[in-house]
């Protein structure tokens, strides 16, 4: 459903998106931030993150040889495709140029941890992440919030048809379960992406990388696993690693309003507004990478994760001082709210004749 993002007066005057200069606000906000001096790089603790995954990854691949043939080694996926999502979160970071202080030496890194040992393109995610953040949950604008398999906007739930439109009627609560095919479809994806006709500067490089991952992932499970066991290894390793990227992405805007088409919202309001963060402390900022502070992340997309924490006490005071509502909650209650938005929007898809009753009263 978009809604019309607006906030109480203050002062007499209209709060009021369009009333504000686009940054004004934001000026205030980011001065502090500055003179705290979140914004320094640490790239020490993201040096012990990259060792640590590693040597995580090493003793994966060494306990897959050492157990042989075995459905025991098929216990090992999970932990592979845990360590990929880490890798995927630290190559997100690279992106935002949170990690080192050469903008060059932080696209170098995120090129390589995407293709190179996650498996995704990072030319594709750049061009579809760059163009989230911009505008967040605004229609046209953001292609995270277009129509896929999920359709996230109710005008577009009405036109579905087909599978589609029966998927798209319980999409809320079929959310999870497709996030099982997710780890695969950023694969596809990634490989669209690096042989399609649209101009892409490094194709070679990118071709090469994915390429020489994928192969080297099928050499060593199908080298040490008998076939049957190397497929479900697979299948079981893209499973896990769908759900845990869909489960850490899809929290922070889902179910927040939507901006509509050339509504005008200022810089500061359009990223706290449309996203959400997520309360748990040390432990949730490891597992979703720093995803958690979604709020902070949109404002300050190049400031490392260990400033997060800090920084998000300074926004929720400071948007507190300026009338602007500012979304925290668990990781439970973010997931229901996904769900019965999804389910809501959904309901556009249903046929109006159908009477939900009878199945409420288990007829």
């Amino acid at each position: 459903m978009s809604v019309v993002i607006t906030t109480p007066t203050r002062g007499g005057r209209s709060a009021n998106p369009a009333d504000h200069p686009y940054t004004s606000d934001f000026a205030g906000l980011i001065s502090r931030v500055r003179e705290a001096g979140l914004l320094a790089r640490q790239s020490a603790y993201y040096t012990r993150i990259i060792v640590a995954l590693s040597v995580v990854m090493l003793v994966t691949i060494g306990a897959m040889v050492w157990i042989g043939a075995s459905w025991w080694q098929v216990a090992l996926a999970p932990v592979m495709a845990i360590v990929f999502t880490q890798f995927a979160f630290l190559a997100h970071e690279m992106a935002h140029k949170q990690v080192f202080e050469k903008g060059t030496t932080n696209d170098r890194g995120g090129k390589i941890l995407a293709n190179l040992v996650v498996g995704i393109s990072y030319s594709w995610w750049m061009n579809k992440h760059s163009r989230h953040h911009a505008n967040p949950n605004t229609v046209g604008k953001d292609p995270d919030i277009e129509s896929d398999v999920i359709v996230f906007q109710e005008e577009h739930a009405s036109k579905t048809k087909g599978l589609q439109r029966a998927i798209t009627k319980r999409q809320g609560w079929l959310f999870f379960p497709l996030l099982t095919l997710e780890g695969l479809n950023l694969h596809v994806q990634g490989f669209k992406r690096a042989f399609s006709k649209e101009p892409l500067q490094g194709r070679a490089s990118e071709i090469t990388m994915l390429l020489v991952r994928h192969g080297l992932l099928f050499a060593l499970v199908f080298l040490v696993m008998p076939w049957g066991v190397a497929l479900v290894f697979l299948g079981t390793q893209l499973a896990v690693f769908g759900v845990y990227m869909g489960a850490s992405f899809a929290p922070n805007h889902k179910g927040m309003p939507i901006i509509p088409r050339g509504e005008k919202v200022d810089f500061l309001r359009r990223q706290v507004l449309t996203s959400r963060n997520i309360r748990g402390g040390r432990m949730m900022d490891v597992f979703m990478g720093g995803l958690n502070y979604q709020v902070e992340h949109h404002l300050f997309p190049n400031m490392p994760r260990p400033s997060l924490a800090k920084a998000a006490a300074m926004v929720k005071d400071y948007c507190k001082e300026h009338s602007i509502s500012y979304t925290e909650t668990t990781l439970w209650r973010s997931y229901g709210t996904v769900v019965a938005y999804l389910n809501r929007v959904g309901l556009q898809a249903r046929d109006p004749f159908d009477c939900p009753a009878p199945q409420m009263m288990g007829r």
